[in-house]
C-alpha cells in the first residue's frame, strides 16, 4: 500500500525500561520516565479508590489477569498459554534475560572482575549469563516478592495447569506475605517499602551457601 503524500508516517518508540511485575505476574511498563509503574498496577487494583489494597481487591486483580492469561476460556492456564506468558506477555521473568533499569536510572558500573574469588568459588564462566540482581531472579527482580515465575507458582498440585481457584488462592497467600502487620489492607506506601527491603543487602549474600530469608519462592541453587 502507498501513503498518500498528505498522510504522516508513523514512529514507534520503544524503551528498554524495566517493567513491575504485579504479585500474580502481570507487567505493567513505563512509557515515560515519570511513570510509576507499581502505582499504574495499584490504582488499577484499587477499585474503590480508597487508597488501600484488600484481599478482595487482590483476588479481584487476580481473576481479571487469569481471564486475559486463559485465552481459550477452558478456566485454566494450560502450558501452550504459560509459555505465551512468558514468551510474549512478560519475557523479562526469563531466567536468563538481562536486568532492565528502570526509567531515568544510571547505569552501574560493572562489578569489578576478581578472578581468584571467582575462580575459588566456581564463578569463573564466560559464557554464564548474568542473571541475578541482589540474588533476585526471574520476575523476582522486578516484583514485591521473591517468586521468580509467579504464574506457574500458583500451580499448587504440580499438574502443568493453574485453575482459576488455584490462582485465587496464590494471590489470598501473596496478599497475607505482604500484609506483615496483618491489618488486612495494604498502602501504596507499605508496597514501596517491601519493594526497596527486597532488594535490600543480606548478610552473607556473597556466599553461595547464604540462606535467602526473603519472602516468597526463589528458585532452587544450583550444584
Amino acid at each position: 500500500m502507498i501513503l498518500a503524500a498528505s498522510e504522516p508516517s508513523i514512529t514507534v518508540t520503544g524503551h528498554a525500561w524495566a517493567p513491575f511485575i504485579s504479585p500474580m505476574g502481570e507487567p505493567f511498563r513505563a512509557r515515560t520516565v515519570q511513570d510509576d509503574t507499581l502505582a499504574m498496577w495499584f490504582t488499577r487494583a484499587d477499585r474503590n479508590r480508597d487508597g488501600s489494597l484488600t484481599p478482595d481487591e487482590m483476588r479481584a486483580d487476580a481473576d481479571r489477569f487469569f481471564a486475559t492469561l486463559d485465552s481459550d476460556g477452558d478456566g485454566e492456564i494450560d502450558p501452550d498459554e504459560l509459555i505465551h506468558y512468558e514468551w510474549e506477555v512478560a519475557p523479562d521473568i526469563q531466567v536468563n534475560s538481562r536486568v532492565k533499569r528502570a526509567p531515568g536510572e544510571v547505569a552501574r558500573d560493572p562489578r569489578p572482575l576478581n578472578v581468584e574469588k571467582d575462580r575459588a568459588e566456581g564463578d569463573l564462566d564466560p559464557q554464564r549469563p548474568r542473571t541475578l540482581y541482589k540474588g533476585l531472579q526471574g520476575g523476582a527482580r522486578y516484583a514485591l516478592l521473591n517468586i521468580p515465575e509467579p504464574v506457574a507458582a500458583a500451580d499448587a498440585d504440580f499438574n502443568r495447569a493453574i485453575t482459576l481457584a488455584e490462582f485465587r488462592q496464590a494471590a489470598a497467600e501473596r496478599f497475607q506475605l505482604l500484609d506483615r502487620s496483618r491489618q488486612g489492607r495494604l498502602t501504596l506506601q507499605q508496597l514501596e517499602t517491601a519493594r526497596i527491603a527486597l532488594r535490600a543487602p543480606r548478610p552473607g549474600a556473597d556466599r553461595r551457601d547464604a540462606p535467602d530469608t526473603r519472602y516468597g519462592n526463589p528458585l532452587p541453587a544450583g550444584d
